[in-house]
This record gives structure tokens, C-alpha cells and sequence, in this order.
């Protein structure tokens, strides 16, 4: 069976927690991706940062994104999936939570990024359908 591990985008780019939103886009921009997971000072993921959050939560909300804090834009407890996990348990995960994109630890460590591409890329044609269905809706 295929695993996180197999199918994820490894060595995850983090953004620091005490890093600003303008920081987290500019990094965004210069890796042309759409999203960060937050790291803090002690190298434990804290959550994702994603373009749209800068945008509604930030922006949208009339704040500067030169103070606000990715950090701060955390928000509950982050959901990841294991390395050596399989694929259903990535299905059943992303569609559960209704997310698009899932940090691979290993023990406490992030690894990877398993977002909806990789998973499209790997997986059998309804299994994809299934999971963009559920996390559409």
C-alpha cells in the first residue's frame, strides 16, 4: 500500500511563528506555492498558513501583514498525517478535516507536505474524485 512517504512533497519549507504574514508571502511567492506550515522557536509545527488566510485575515481585516504575526494566525490544533501512514488513512484524513493539503510528521518531526496534487498523482482516478467531492462540500 502507498504511503505519506511515497507520494509527499518532501523538505517542507516552514515559516516561523514569530515571522510576519508579509514575510510568509514574500517566502510564499518566492517558492510559487500557496501555503506554509508555521514552525515555532522549538521546531514543532504549530499550524498552516495559507495564501487565503493573508488575504481574509490579514488584509481583508484591514491589519498590516508587517506585524501580524504567523503565529498568530494559527489557528487550533494543526492536522498532519503520519509518514508511514497509508493512503486511505490520507483520504479518510484530508476529507474529515475538509483540507487540501496535510504536513507529514515523523515522530514530531515535519518530513513533507502531502497536499491534493500528490494525491491526485498517485491514487486511482475515483478515490480522487471521492476526496475532492468531500472536501468541496
Amino acid at each position: 500500500m502507498t504511503t505519506a512517504r511515497e507520494i509527499m512533497t518532501p523538505d517542507a519549507t516552514c515559516i516561523g511563528a514569530e515571522e510576519t504574514a508579509l514575510d510568509a508571502a514574500k517566502k510564499m511567492t518566492e517558492l510559487g506555492i500557496g501555503a506554509l506550515p508555521i514552525c515555532g522557536t522549538d521546531d514543532k509545527l504549530k499550524g498552516m498558513l495559507t495564501d487565503r488566510d493573508i488575504v481574509v485575515k490579514v488584509l481583508g481585516a484591514g491589519n498590516d501583514p508587517a506585524r501580524v504575526k504567523a503565529g498568530d494566525l494559527a489557528q487550533g490544533e494543526v492536522v498532519t498525517i503520519g509518514a508511514d501512514d497509508e493512503a486511505e488513512e490520507i483520504l479518510r484524513t484530508m476529507s474529515r478535516h475538509k483540507v487540501r493539503r496535510l504536513p507529514v510528521i515523523d515522530g514530531h518531526t515535519l518530513v513533507g507536505i502531502v497536499a491534493q496534487a500528490d494525491v491526485a498523482r498517485a491514487l486511482p482516478d475515483p478515490k480522487v474524485g471521492d476526496l475532492l467531492e468531500a472536501i468541496s462540500t
